[in-house]
């Protein structure tokens, strides 16, 4: 049986997508500056956001094993909905699935490698092997700002995967009601069939007796 929309593996996949980004907002106060502000970014920001992430990574082991057992009951609720899927669990969940995965791939790619990069303070020349390699990879700056740009892809991926959610309790919520209105119409038609059948039953009768 397909699991529904309301169902305990809807609010596995709603909630730990909420709980992410809730991350990246609390994110927003350093990218906002970087990525949209129309004024240069000045200098100290750019430690403030460094020295906030080295804090990010320098975390206790306990609080990444929260975020990847949340990330992981969130790809759990995907799972089951798509367990002997209906159409409409092929259409949102497999969408919401390809999404989820493209964050994971953005977080394990950008966001967990560039706070590697940042703890360990190594920029551009400090990690080039040769001289070719010098001007290829990205200095200070360049890698903060994929790092603020990789938590806003991330974020608008997060978004797709609530709107499709949505969408699809909205879909399955206007079948419903379209169910329910045809079977009153139907109950609504059988009742009169029947009545005109008993008072044709009755006229007979009445006809009967006066013969």
């Amino acid at each position: 049986m397909a699991f529904r929309t309301g169902s305990f593996a809807t609010f596995l996949i709603v909630c730990p997508t909420a709980f992410f980004l809730g991350i990246i907002f609390s994110l927003l106060p350093y990218d906002y500056p970087i990525l949209w502000s129309n004024h240069p970014t000045p200098p100290t920001h750019y430690d403030y956001f460094e020295a906030h992430l080295r804090f990010l990574h320098a975390s206790p082991p306990l609080i990444p094993r929260i975020l990847h057992i949340v990330i992981f009951l969130g790809l759990l609720g995907l799972i089951l909905k798509l367990y002997k899927p209906s159409e409409s669990n092929m259409l949102f969940d497999g969408a919401s699935l390809v999404l989820y995965m493209c964050g994971i791939t953005v977080y394990i790619a950008n966001i967990v490698k560039g706070l590697r990069l940042v703890s360990a303070g190594k920029y551009g020349e400090d990690l080039a092997t040769s001289e070719d390699d010098k001007g290829q990879i990205l200095g200070r700056e360049d890698s903060l700002k994929v790092l603020a740009a990789s938590n806003t892809i991330l974020a608008l991926v997060l978004i797709g995967v609530l709107v499709l959610q949505a969408g699809q309790w909205y879909a399955e919520r206007k079948d419903a009601q379209e169910v329910e209105d045809m079977d009153g119409k139907k109950g609504a038609a059988s009742g009169v069939e029947a009545e005109g059948v008993s008072s044709g039953v009755k006229g007979k009768g009445g006809a009967k007796k006066r013969n």
